[in-house]
């Protein structure tokens, strides 16, 4: 049997959005990884996971921004990688630089 301890966190209204916007660019990802080739998908999604996981808890604002901007950039190249129209991310650019 196996026990799960959660952990209360408080948190500000800055937080909660920052980790809104966070899960929001992440979720974004996961449907650009769909437009790559299917033999792709598995290690690409999985790199996002762990990006996004290893980064989770930023002390300010401005790490999330550079965050997301990185996020941003290493997504586009890897669509223009696979020669995937840089158009389609568009939604993850208004959530990350815009």
């Amino acid at each position: 049997m196996s026990l799960h301890v959660f952990t209360c966190v408080k948190m500000q209204g800055q937080q909660w959005a920052d980790l809104a916007c966070a899960l929001r660019a992440y979720m974004e990802v996961l449907r650009l990884v769909r437009r790559l080739l299917r033999e792709t998908r598995p290690y690409y999604a999985k790199y996002a996971r762990e990006n996004f996981v290893n980064y989770r808890k930023l002390d300010d604002s401005a790490s999330l921004d550079e965050l997301l901007q990185r996020a941003y950039t290493h997504t586009t190249w890897v669509l223009n990688k696979y020669s995937v129209d840089q158009s389609v991310a568009d939604n993850l650019k208004e959530i990350c630089c815009g």
